[in-house]
């Protein structure tokens, strides 16, 4: 879990010059940020390991001939992965909203921080402020640098001041703070502020000087990772806790059932959908008038041809326009619901990792008792099995919650309402010694079948 950080973020760290201080505090935030995740498998794990120890030693027939039964035997496991579970939810509650904020923001500075001083032969290289800087040749042994142009606009007046030189060296002061540039052989050209009486004609006027060596220092003050504030991502939903998600929560509802009803008012008054009830006609012209609905039929059958023409032409705009208008809000409103369906899926996640505890334990402690092989192999190999089966059902269960095409209870625990009857079947079979999952089962099956082959080629060979 933590290599994969490198593979995701290889381009934003590579290249930028971070000490060893840096990258220690992102890999130990985001271990710190897997922890919920992690400690499901490590109990599964653990329980595998434990049970299958305690089965292939036959302290667990030991157990059961004396009249202890396996949920007798589990009982004091079930309490420890209680208390796991809980230290489970206290963490991503608490330790985890903190631990996002930080290894986040710190990404982020990481992203802006100026790249290496790495200065190419043929193009342009403008990643030091203020200079544009471009080299015909480099000598990779050297570092000597061949037919310099160095355009400073520093005064933002634009490239008032050019460096020309045959060669020179480019080096990093220690502490990294300064970039000194010597220069052989050259020519600098500066324009000079005119003085121009009004209605004189403009000049341009300049100032040539030549050199046989000059020393330019430049500031890299910026290269420097520069620390925000913890309040970058403050209202990110990996950053708040339980309370913080519920009344963000709250608040989006509120939020979108109000754009929800200002998109009705304003489709209604748009004009493109009238209520023809509304409209009715006075056919008397008195104080008691009997009213009709208006009949769009009659109506239309009594307009000239060219009239008919423009009805049906402003008709079909009618229809394309309010078709826009309502794919538009459509898609404003499907992208609020799946804003509102991301922090609802982090609220539930606190739940349904914390439960994923007790869904390993059952999974991992019946299943160590019936394959009885204790050791690192086996129940690793199980264990990373059933984790990625987990693993690849609570992704597609969020998926499916933020695309909006299932509810947030059903997505989120998606894994546990899966795993957690798996479990609970392999706690009946290891409790009534079933020889299902047995690796002796079928391994004297084989045998079996072996050798009634091999007395039926016996047979037909006498």
């Amino acid at each position: 879990m933590v290599m994969q950080i490198l593979w995701l973020y290889v381009d934003d760290l590579a290249g930028k010059g971070l000490d060893f201080g840096v990258l220690g505090e992102l890999m130990f935030l985001f271990t710190l940020s897997f922890v919920p995740t992690a400690l499901p498998l490590a109990i599964l794990l653990a329980s595998l390991m434990t049970f299958g120890n305690m089965g292939e030693h036959l302290e667990l027939t030991a157990m059961k001939s004396s009249g202890i039964p396996l949920q007798r035997i589990m009982v004091p496991l079930i309490a420890l992965v209680s208390v796991l579970a809980v230290g489970s939810f206290l963490f991503s509650n608490n330790v985890m909203p903190y631990a996002n904020k930080k290894v986040y923001t710190l990404l982020y500075d990481i992203r802006n921080k100026r790249p290496e001083l790495n200065i190419q032969a043929g193009p342009f290289y403008s990643g030091i402020d203020g200079f544009s800087i471009k080299i015909a040749e480099k000598d990779p042994e050297s570092n000597l640098l061949k037919k310099i142009w160095l355009y400073d606009h520093r005064d933002r007046k634009g490239n008032i001041i050019v460096v020309i030189a045959d060669s020179g060296y480019m080096k990093v002061t220690p502490d990294k703070s300064g970039l000194v540039m010597t220069l052989f052989n050259g020519h600098s050209y500066t324009e000079t502020p005119e003085k121009n009486k009004s209605g004189a004609a403009r000049t341009y006027p300049f100032r040539k000087d030549a050199f046989a060596e000059q020393t330019i220092v430049i500031d890299l003050a910026n290269f420097d990772l520069v620390r925000s504030g913890d309040d970058v991502f403050g209202s990110a939903s990996r950053m708040l806790n339980l309370s913080m998600l519920t009344k963000q929560i709250d608040s989006l509802n509120v939020n979108y059932l109000a754009t929800q009803s200002t998109y009705y008012e304003e489709f209604n008054r748009s004009g493109i959908y009238v209520g023809r009830n509304d409209n009715e006609i006075d056919r008397s012209g008195s104080d008691l008038t009997k009213t009709l609905p208006f009949d769009v039929k009659t109506t239309f059958d009594t307009l000239q041809v060219f009239l008919k023409q423009i009805s049906i032409q402003g008709s079909i705009e009618s229809v394309k326009n309010a078709a826009r208008q309502i794919d538009h809000t459509t898609e404003i409103l499907h992208n609020e619901i799946k804003f509102i369906k991301k922090y609802e899926a982090d609220w539930h996640r606190k739940f349904s990792n914390a439960f994923g505890c007790f869904v390993f334990f059952f999974i991992g402690a019946p299943l160590g008792a019936i394959i009885r092989k204790g050791g690192l192999g086996t129940p690793a190999v199980i264990s990373i099995l059933f984790f990625v089966v987990y693993y690849v059902i609570s992704l597609s269960g969020e998926k499916l919650v933020k695309e909006n095409h299932i509810s947030t209870i059903g997505g989120m625990w998606l894994s546990s309402f899966i795993l957690l009857p798996i479990g609970i079947m392999l706690t009946y079979m290891a409790t009534t010694d079933s020889v299902v999952m047995s690796v002796e089962t079928y391994t004297s099956f084989f045998k079996q079948i072996g050798r009634k082959l091999t007395f039926k080629k016996a047979e037909k060979s006498a």
